[in-house]
């Protein structure tokens, strides 16, 4: 349904995207995962044939999206990550407004966002500029369906959104799913990943790993340890010097610690702990999350030459 091949973009002397290469199939829900600056953005402008690509090719259900532009943009419902419908227009307006700009109606398509719109069908006559984060996520995601869209691209639609309106938003983003909706969603947030079929990993533009969240996690290749202490930044700090580490991160109010696998047991490092005077401390082994695999993977193409 997507197809991405060896796709290049480059900004000055900033590399934006190095080669990306990814297949997104029909009616998979695929994550784009990474942080700020990893090259998210771009990837979707591209996709939608708003930026054109310095090399390399990309297609939506077989249509080029640079050659084929036109039509790519009549199958596809794009939210961006910025807020971009009309602030001044209300929120029945923009929905009327983009449902006639595609030669349609809402009554044709409402089958499709009615579980969305119904939640904001109260405030249409509510300017879009007025409504709620949340709010105006499910009226953006609403214009992006209301002409029966085949894919849908979302850059980051649960940033700056609270955390009940980020998982109604995933919900809603399943039951889309359901229809055989094609989807692409890129976010900075790793818990978010586990929601997705499979999910690339993203990092300066470079594809770091492209698997199910499950694949993913389950091959991580060392030993994880949560560490729990009073003190984080003194335990961090001497969990630094312990031989053979590979990372040590704070996770919230533990400490995340990856060593080679088989090299260190929880004695070992309790022992190599209370070297150092620490003593109020505790530690277990831990299964690894998609945060855990990102920060390994990003370890290992750093310590590249």
């Amino acid at each position: 349904m997507i197809e991405v091949k060896d796709i290049h973009k480059q900004y000055g002397d900033v590399v934006a995207l190095e080669k990306v290469s990814l297949s997104v199939k029909k009616g998979e829900l695929f994550g784009l995962i990474g942080p700020d600056g990893a090259g998210k953005t771009s990837l979707m402008r591209i996709l939608m044939s708003l930026l054109l690509p310095d090399g390399g090719s990309a297609t939506m259900n077989g249509l080029d999206v640079v050659t084929d532009y036109k039509k790519v943009r009549l199958i596809t419902g794009y939210m961006p990550g910025r807020f971009s419908l009309y602030p001044d227009l209300t929120v029945e307006e923009n929905l009327k407004f983009f449902a006639t700009v595609f030669g349609t109606t809402i009554q044709e398509n409402y089958h499709l966002i009615k579980d969305i719109y119904q939640q904001i069908e109260p405030f249409k006559t509510r300017r879009a500029g007025k409504l709620s984060g949340g709010m105006k996520q499910k009226l953006a995601l609403s214009c992006a369906l209301i002409h029966k869209p085949e894919i849908l691209i979302l850059d980051e639609p649960t940033t700056g959104v609270d955390a009940v309106s980020r998982k109604e938003f995933w919900e809603m983003l399943k039951r889309l799913k359901e229809m055989e909706i094609t989807i692409l969603v890129s976010t900075p947030y790793m818990d978010e990943a586990s929601m997705c079929d499979r999910i690339a990993l993203i990092q300066q533009g470079n594809l770091m790993s492209v698997a199910t969240p499950q694949a993913m996690t389950k091959a991580f290749s060392e030993d994880l340890w949560v560490v729990r202490t009073k003190k984080i930044y003194p335990t961090t700090k001497h969990l630094g010097q312990l031989p053979s580490l590979v990372s040590v991160n704070s996770f919230g109010q533990v400490l995340h610690l990856v060593t080679p696998k088989g090299m260190h047991n929880i004695g070992s490092i309790t022992q190599f702990l209370s070297k150092n005077d620490e003593n109020e401390i505790s530690v277990e082994p831990a299964e690894a999350t998609i945060e855990d695999v990102f920060i390994l993977l990003m370890n290992n193409r750093n310590s590249k030459p």
